[in-house]
């Protein structure tokens, strides 16, 4: 008989026999499988960590003991235990959230989905309950291995130690991976515990000497294990590693074997201070295609065929797809150019460049402050770094952008894939903020491409400059359609169109270049004279915009960020500054954390669709809050259309 449907919450493990535990564990693989392959995410990481987490909540009392997720898209098994099942719509607007949510479970703690800091949120819970009198209550932080390679971790680490009197557990998820297989010394340090071969010797013999004794000498192998990985940390040192940070060191465990991980945790639970538990996973246990995917092990998926792991989804070109080609091209052209990135050399387009130039590509690990002022050093050595990173990430190195490369006007570009809004993955990984930030960093340069060939010819642009950092950011997704300029201006803005009369300039800001031509036509439709330009470069303002836009009575900008301090703001600003006093609505995102849901349900629900910014242009007209220049011998008032009308 099933036992997942009668899964409600964390206390009805309690009831269940080692083998009914195992039994669930490939029930919930199944699920998550069957479940993810329909609506995509994140099913590596989880078919990883599915007997961790049912120890987890057998051994804690979640939410009295809180359960943090570093990152936390391994955290579906988690939401499965704490009686969510209902998968049919994860990730989509009125469905479970990808990462943990508050709104969804009292067992849901830290939202963010950034690596490295749930060390730092466990520290200062566990302070907390020790202030506040509930001192016995545990915080268990689960950490994937990758997620050491940031300094964040060790920041927290270093501060644990100086507070030893309080119940608080990290679990580090070592299964060698982040997106891919991590790197840099940390890795290659556990690399050797997880392979040491005295470590899997001693194993492997001890286990057969006890077992050939029958259930007795099974249990007594259980009981003596955690005092043979003390003995084996001898050959591998890695206690010593933690021991000298303060820290007991328990492990490494076998993330597969729920009675040694129930023992484990146990002995960790009652041992009175911070300790830390080494759990060795594989991602993508138990589903071979996703074993046989040597790039990510199905880190994250789109919709795929349960049965075989092939993609449902269409062949459509992405924006990563054509970057990556277009940085090979800038590669061969220029042997300066490198690149870099942070633990996503895959997801951000890295790899056709890593695999053509191998000695110049450098990923760091988790570590985006560290990549951006080790660029700025590699600009200094007379380099040009390319660093590749998700928009959402820029925030955790603003001050490297800031300080180190923009004080210094070193010759860096920085490509933020996924800028704007991502739909999906919810308000931690929406773009959305990229924008507002590095237009404040003095002599920066940011560039917002519309189509595939302009992201190619910006990239081109942008690796000349040697003198002050430069950005090209697109969204997730397939890459637009291409918009022909009828007319490059002498400062390199495109316009795409003009009507009769200079009405309403349209600022459109990267692939809201195609919103703003609808905009456009809907408004000529009503005798509104409208023109559309992409600034291509949108910062800084270039002098025709200005221009343009002194010839116009209204300036409308739209853009895929959020509103506040964004490109419709600055341009206001310019026009200002040069005594131009055309009226300028900025259109953009409200500063909110947007949840998750499609692309399209986002800027519907923000205004931003042909038809609402329409209506709203002709309604000023007809409130005659902007005078309209009409067609010669054209009189009346404007008629708007009963299908616009509210």
């Amino acid at each position: 008989m099933p036992i997942l449907p009668s899964i409600t919450g964390p206390r009805d493990l309690d009831r269940l026999t080692p083998q009914q535990l195992t039994q669930l564990a490939e029930e919930i693989r199944g699920f998550l499988v069957e479940n993810v392959a329909r609506t995509g995410g994140h099913l590596g990481p989880n078919l990883g960590v599915v007997e961790l987490t049912i120890a987890l909540h057998r051994t804690f009392s979640s939410p009295d003991d809180p359960i943090i997720f570093d990152t936390g898209h391994q955290s579906y098994v988690h939401k499965i235990l704490t009686g969510r099942q209902d998968f049919s719509a994860l990730r989509s607007r009125g469905g479970l959230a990808g990462y943990p949510q508050r709104s969804e479970s009292a067992h849901d703690v830290v939202e963010s989905s950034h690596a490295s800091s749930s060390l730092s949120w466990a520290d200062g819970i566990s302070r907390a309950f020790t202030a506040t009198g509930r001192a016995d209550r545990h915080v268990v932080a689960v950490v994937g291995d990758g997620a050491l390679t940031g300094g964040m971790t060790w920041e927290a680490l270093n501060n644990i130690t100086d507070d030893n009197d309080r119940n608080l557990v990290i679990v580090v998820n070592d299964n060698g991976r982040s997106y891919a297989p991590t790197i840099g010394g940390m890795s290659r340090y556990l690399n050797r515990v997880r392979t040491a071969g005295a470590y899997k010797d001693l194993h492997r013999k001890s286990d057969r000497l006890f077992r050939a004794f029958g259930p007795f000498g099974r249990a007594v192998f259980r009981g003596v294990r955690g005092g043979t990985h003390g003995f084996l940390s001898r050959f591998t040192n890695n206690a010593a590693l933690y021991s000298n940070l303060d820290i007991k060191y328990l492990g490494p465990v076998d993330g597969h074997d729920l009675p040694a991980l129930l023992e484990t945790l146990a002995l960790a639970k009652s041992y009175g201070a911070p300790v830390i538990v080494h759990v060795i996973t594989e991602k993508g246990r138990g589903y071979q295609p996703a074993l046989d995917d040597e790039a990510d092990q199905f880190h994250a998926v789109g919709r795929i065929d349960p049965k075989t792991g092939g993609a449902l989804s269409s062949d459509t070109r992405g924006w990563t797809d054509v970057f990556a080609d277009a940085l090979v091209d800038v590669g061969a052209r220029d042997p300066k150019v490198i690149a870099m990135t942070a633990a996503m050399l895959r997801p951000t387009g890295l790899a056709p460049f890593a695999e053509r130039f191998p000695d110049r590509v450098y990923d760091v690990g988790i570590a985006e402050q560290h990549a951006v002022a080790s660029a700025a050093g590699l600009a200094y050595g007379g380099l040009h770094p390319v660093v590749a990173m998700y928009a959402t990430f820029m925030g955790r190195s603003f001050d490297q952008v800031l300080m180190d490369v923009g004080l210094h006007r070193a010759g860096v570009t920085f490509v933020l894939d996924r800028a704007g809004v991502t739909g999906p993955d919810g308000p931690s990984h929406h773009g959305i903020w990229d924008l507002s930030m590095l237009q404040i960093v003095p002599s920066i340069r940011i560039a917002a491409p519309r189509d595939a060939a302009r992201l190619a010819e910006t990239l081109d642009e942008a690796v000349a400059v040697d003198d002050a950092p430069t950005v090209i950011r697109f969204p997730k997704g397939a890459v637009s359609a291409e918009i022909p300029a009828i007319e490059r201006l002498g400062d390199g803005v495109d316009v795409l169109s003009r009507g009769e009369g200079e009405d309403v300039l349209l600022v459109g800001i990267g692939p809201f270049a195609s919103l703003a031509l609808d905009v456009a036509a809907r408004l000529r439709a009503q005798g509104i004279g409208a023109t559309v330009i992409d600034p291509r470069w949108v910062i800084p303002v270039q002098p025709s915009v200005v221009e343009l836009a002194a010839r116009h009575r209204l300036v409308i900008t739209l853009e895929d960020g959020i509103r506040v301090g964004g490109i419709g703001t600055r341009v206001r600003q310019v026009l200002r500054e040069a005594g131009v006093d055309t009226a300028v609505d900025e259109l953009g995102l409200p500063d909110a954390y947007i949840d998750h849901a499609s692309r399209e349900e986002i800027l519907e629900d923000a205004g931003l669709t042909a038809s609402k910014i329409a209506h709203d242009v002709v309604a000023q007209v007809l409130g005659t809050r902007i005078p309209i220049a009409r067609p010669a011998g054209e009189t009346g008032a404007i008629d708007l259309p009963l299908h616009e009308r509210h």
